[in-house]
């Protein structure tokens, strides 16, 4: 799970972001709200920590927009503003949830792993999905309880997609997420990275969308579907 941290204080920020680092989770920390406005393009992030008083602007701004343009992304506002109305105002706006600092990291740890579950069915350790079982934090990956060696773009892959199973992920969503830059200008990189993982996981789960992207289907492949 990629987590876009949008704080401005360089104590917190950094703290914050060694907690999340060490349950195994990816983060991208930006101080300001035109650099959240960049992270935000094209669908890199899968969920948002968002400070309300940034050094360019209030964070509602932006609460606002996604809840315009990406409505299913889940926000969690991390905020000094403590009072009831400031609270209200921030969910009102669409907000999952809304912690106040100061906080223990504990807690904000838990408040994020009961986000994501509510969201993509995940727990912040342990991805299961048809036999698949995916280790975030120690990257380890059995089949039918097959232990199953992964590189590290090929894990990527697999809990990208594991975690957004049943959603279509773009092709450019899977190369910013999984491959170095030579390797992503690559035309044919993300296939061949794509080809290797099918091999070693077996050919039923990953199913391609033509001239989209791929997606894991919890229930199985639709009838008539191509692999």
């Amino acid at each position: 799970m990629k987590i876009l941290l949008i704080e401005d204080d360089m104590d917190l920020g950094n703290g914050v972001r060694i907690a999340l680092a060490d349950q195994g989770l990816d983060v991208v920390w930006v101080r300001h709200l035109n650099d959240a406005d960049t992270w935000l393009e094209g669908d890199r992030c899968d969920l948002v920590l968002l400070d309300l008083g940034l050094p360019d602007g209030d964070g509602l701004t932006l609460l606002t927009r996604l809840r315009r343009e990406r409505s299913e992304l889940p926000v969690l506002i991390l905020s000094a503003r403590d009072a009831l109305p400031d609270r209200l105002r921030g969910l009102d706006s669409g907000a999952d949830d809304y912690l106040v600092k100061p906080f223990e990291l504990a807690e904000l740890l838990s408040r994020v792993r009961a986000l994501a579950r509510r969201s993509y069915g995940f727990d912040g350790a342990v991805l299961e999905l048809r036999g698949v079982v995916l280790h975030v934090s120690t990257r380890r990956v059995t089949v039918a309880g097959r232990p199953v060696e992964l590189t590290a773009s090929e894990f990527i892959l697999l809990k990208t997609l594991m975690m957004r199973a049943d959603r279509v992920v773009t092709r450019r969503h899977l190369e910013e997420q999984a491959l170095p830059g030579a390797q992503a200008n690559a035309s044919n990189a993300l296939d061949v990275h794509m080809a290797n993982l099918r091999r070693k996981i077996g050919d039923g789960l990953v199913r391609t969308v033509r001239g989209v992207g791929y997606v894991i289907d919890q229930a199985g492949p639709p009838a008539g579907a191509a692999p």
